[in-house]
């Protein structure tokens, strides 16, 4: 009986505390904590250029998520980093703006930027200038360098402007994918991490065989956006230059390759690239020579 009447009193204690714990009040205040970043003149720019205009986010402030691991990367420096933003803004954005319509910029550019300060060296003399993740992420890296490389338009395309449009071709190609017969023109050239290897990456071993450049020896997928990117970012004269040193063989090429991609810019996505690429010229000119101002941080 005992047994019983202690079960009976543990019971009914039990019963008192449920009903106590349930009059208590929750506290309006989260137990999660997450970390509060006041608002600075650069964050209430970003948000009214790229947020409201793009639904674009641009992190800039180092997020170890967001990184490679693989890599010792450091934060991007805040003033060299509005510089990069207004580049993007300008010479991308839009560029793309004018040439095909902000909507189209809208739907299809990805929605997250995320800046470092240095570049990803691998240890074969190589280094990552740029990655796209699954059309929603473009990673730019060399933040820390936009003073030294964007005064000429050289500099400006080699170390950051190609990297964006390289990034934003495969972004449109995972949507829209081109045509079988681009991968077939160079299929039994394509030599994948050795690009970069022994003479693989000197033009005048590579464009002979129908490569712009040596990264472009990489795959079909590399091929079609170093196509892309380099040609929208070079003038008429660099770009015959390059043909020049791939000879005659490596030209037609060249040239076979580029009319695929030309096409497939026309139907898939409704623009000329010629039409793009004046554009991007004209925008890239002013940048290089400041005509632009890239520190200006006013929201209208």
């Amino acid at each position: 009986m005992k047994k019983y009447l202690i079960y009976s009193l543990l019971l009914l204690a039990g019963a008192f505390t449920m009903v106590s714990c349930s009059e208590d009040e929750l506290s309006k205040e989260s137990v999660i904590m997450v970390d509060q970043v006041d608002q600075n003149p650069f964050d209430l720019w970003l948000k009214a250029n790229f947020i409201d205009t793009y639904n674009i986010e641009v992190k800039y402030r180092f997020e170890d998520i967001e990184s490679d691991h693989n890599y010792y990367v450091i934060p991007a420096d805040y003033n060299q980093a509005i510089k990069l933003a207004h580049i993007v803004k300008y010479a991308c954005l839009e560029a793309f703006d004018e040439a095909c319509g902000v909507e189209f910029t809208r739907a299809n550019f990805p929605k997250l930027i995320y800046m470092v300060g240095n570049w990803e060296y691998r240890n074969n003399n190589t280094f990552v200038l740029g990655t796209a993740e699954g059309g929603k992420k473009i990673f730019l890296a060399g933040v820390n360098h936009v003073d030294q490389y964007t005064r000429t338009r050289a500099n400006l395309n080699h170390y950051y402007l190609k990297t964006i449009f390289h990034e934003f071709t495969h972004i449109l190609n995972q949507t829209k994918d081109y045509s079988p017969e681009f991968r077939m023109i160079s299929a039994s050239n394509y030599i994948a991490g050795e690009w970069s290897q022994g003479t693989n990456n000197t033009a005048s071993v590579y464009r002979p065989k129908g490569f712009i450049s040596g990264y472009a020896q990489h795959s079909a997928g590399e091929d079609f956006a170093e196509m892309f990117s380099i040609y929208v970012t070079n003038d008429e004269t660099t770009w015959n230059g390059y043909l020049e040193t791939a000879g005659t063989e490596g030209a037609d090429i060249i040239e076979a390759k580029l009319e695929i991609v030309k096409q497939y810019m026309r139907d898939a996505w409704g623009f000329e690239m010629d039409d793009l690429r004046s554009i991007v010229l004209r925008r890239e000119a002013d940048v290089a020579n400041r005509t632009v101002d890239l520190t200006d941080l006013t929201v209208n």
